[in-house]
């Protein structure tokens, strides 16, 4: 029988000394630790942001005023917490835009066909776990790079809905479905907040207390040793690209819901976005670290970036391109630091 301490070592030793990492067994740790974690320079820059918002705006701190702010980041943060695990277990999916589309085009057209609020969300959700499915399945039954289907597929969901929809909108959707993108559960609590709240909390467990995420955390480590140990790599690889799926179904429904109309062009970029909240969040892009708390506060930082660009009128375009620059800041900059300390190494090495 395996257990969790021969994983471990199997993969420790499968992997050379100056490259093997370690498989965290939680998120416990002393306080020297937890000052030193990525988490907490993010929590800085999220204290930060939000005094700048205060400074540009004196309604900044106005409940509606802060619960509009979310409505900038909640659908791509659902997204962002199924996208953590995929890229911890060295994955990446890169049609989570173009699937909205889909399940919202889907979602428009069963309109016109007379559907209620419920079976619109349930459509909804159902393509996107649908497009998560063939993601998963051609590239665990063909061994075909993540990347490269992916990118295929982002093309081709969102062409259906071009084809499908071509220049026309989608409206008219039924009253009862706003609730899900524009309803509150109290006060100035969005159902989309609360919803993404619990659903954070739900990922944290997954990840980091459960056999599931430390088979996700071992697979991301070293598929092959993970393999050996007798986890079935493909199996769990496409559960979660079905996952990814499955949400990227369920901020369609959110989206839609909350602009209430349905064009091919929606959600276009979200893809970026939502990568960029991952790795900012200290998600190895290589995979086999990270965590759900690092997504859960990079998700607010960018919200109040956002929210803060929005309130001094920045165009939209400028916005895109600060995503680009952090995205390729966040991912570069780890891996600059290692070459650098590498070669400190190598070179102290040679001097003894």
């Amino acid at each position: 029988m395996i257990t969790e301490k021969t994983l471990k070592q199997t993969m420790t030793n499968d992997l050379p000394k100056d490259m093997s990492r370690h498989l965290p067994d939680s998120l416990n740790s002393d306080l020297r630790s937890k000052m030193m974690r990525w988490e907490t320079l993010l929590m800085v820059f999220v204290v930060i942001a939000f005094f700048t918002n205060i400074q540009l705006s004196p309604y900044f701190l106005d409940p509606w005023s802060l619960s509009d702010a979310t409505f900038n980041f909640t659908e791509k943060a659902i997204i962002a917490l199924p996208m953590a695990l995929l890229i911890i277990a060295r994955d990446i999916d890169l049609s989570v835009a173009s699937t909205i589309a889909l399940a919202s085009v889907a979602m428009g057209f069963a309109n016109t066909m007379g559907a209620g609020p419920i079976e619109l969300a349930l459509i909804g959700m159902g393509v996107g776990t649908v497009a998560g499915f063939v993601n998963g399945w051609i590239i665990t039954k063909f061994d075909i790079p993540a990347i490269v289907v992916t990118i295929g597929t982002m093309s081709l969901y969102r062409g259906i809905a071009y084809i499908v929809l071509g220049d026309e909108v989608y409206r008219s959707y039924p009253e009862g479905f706003a609730f899900f993108g524009q309803g509150y559960v109290w006060g100035v609590l969005s159902f989309e907040f609360v919803l993404f709240l619990c659903l954070a909390v739900a990922f944290g467990i997954l990840l980091h207390k459960t056999t599931f995420g430390r088979r996700v955390y071992a697979i991301g480590n070293n598929p092959t040793a993970a393999l050996f140990s007798g986890i079935n790599v493909k199996r769990h690889r496409l559960f979660l690209f079905t996952l990814v799926g499955l949400f990227a179904g369920v901020a369609a429904v959110l989206l839609t819901s909350r602009i209430g109309s349905t064009r091919p062009s929606i959600a276009m970029g979200w893809e970026l976005e939502v990568i960029t909240m991952v790795v900012l969040g200290g998600v190895n892009i290589m995979g086999g670290a990270g965590s759900i708390v690092g997504v859960f506060i990079a998700v607010f930082l960018m919200g109040l970036v956002t929210f803060g660009m929005g309130l001094m009128n920045v165009p939209g375009i400028v916005m895109s391109i600060f995503t680009g620059l952090l995205l390729i800041l966040v991912i570069g900059t780890p891996i600059i630091w290692r070459r650098v300390l590498t070669a400190r190494k190598m070179k102290s090495k040679s001097g003894n």
